[in-house]
């Protein structure tokens, strides 16, 4: 990673925590956030108003001309964008000659727990409460797919994968991660409130029986993340 970087953008900064993280490891850094969320952008402003915060769509964003960044940084929320083979050397492209696209993704879509809430929402009695194409869902490709993106743009192309062993309270504490994340989708989707809470319940009752608690009580949850770092090439050739 750059050493000094002068300009940083947070791509899908919510609340600005993240980008606050960018602030103390880069101090003299001029920090910037995006968020599609005004309320995100709002909450921003108001804990971090040294910070530059502004309201938009990350792919718009990507395809628009701009000043580059030294680092074009996104912490779990290229899951939501489309059109990864697009978009991912574009964002590539806005930061500045030498300098860098890091991006964290989770990358667990086929592990138990996305499986068990795609399947309850597909049986019987949940079906027809859901659009027929389906929920949009978040999705990652494989870290062969980034590198063959990015590598035509790239001097340098960093890729790995994390498991995280998360130890958490109970299988309920699984149940209210993914309210935020990969249930969002699908709770979105339910008309009510009570489908809400029915559909919620039900998932909790497959998740308990996926997660069984261990001796101590608590529960075991792997997750996997995928992290890229690619560099521009420190000249145009």
């Amino acid at each position: 990673m750059l050493a000094s970087p002068r300009r940083i953008i947070d791509l899908g900064c919510g609340p600005g925590n993240s980008t606050e993280v960018l602030a103390k490891h880069w101090p003299n850094a001029q920090l910037t956030g995006l968020d599609s969320s005004p309320d995100m952008i709002d909450a921003a402003r108001r804990t971090y108003p040294d910070r530059g915060w502004i309201v938009g769509e990350i792919a718009a964003w990507a395809a628009a001309a701009g000043e580059p960044f030294d680092i074009v940084f996104s912490n779990a929320a290229m899951q939501w964008v489309n059109d990864h083979a697009a978009i991912y050397p574009r964002l590539l492209g806005r930061a500045a000659l030498g300098g860098a696209l890091a991006v964290q993704v989770p990358c667990n879509y086929d592990v138990p727990a996305h499986r068990l809430m795609r399947e309850l929402a597909l049986c019987d009695r949940w079906r027809a409460a859901f659009p027929a194409g389906g929920v949009r869902e978040w999705h990652v490709h494989d870290p062969v797919f980034y590198y063959d993106v990015l590598a035509p743009h790239a001097a340098r192309i960093d890729i790995w994968e994390t498991e995280y062993i998360h130890v958490m309270a109970g299988p309920e504490a699984i149940v209210d991660w993914y309210k935020g994340t990969g249930l969002r989708p699908f709770l979105d989707a339910l008309k009510s409130e009570a489908d809400r809470t029915r559909f919620t319940a039900e998932y909790l009752e497959r998740i308990r029986s996926a997660f069984p608690r261990r001796p101590d009580g608590r529960v075991v949850f792997p997750f996997r993340r995928l992290f890229v770092v690619a560099y521009r090439p420190s000249e145009k050739s």
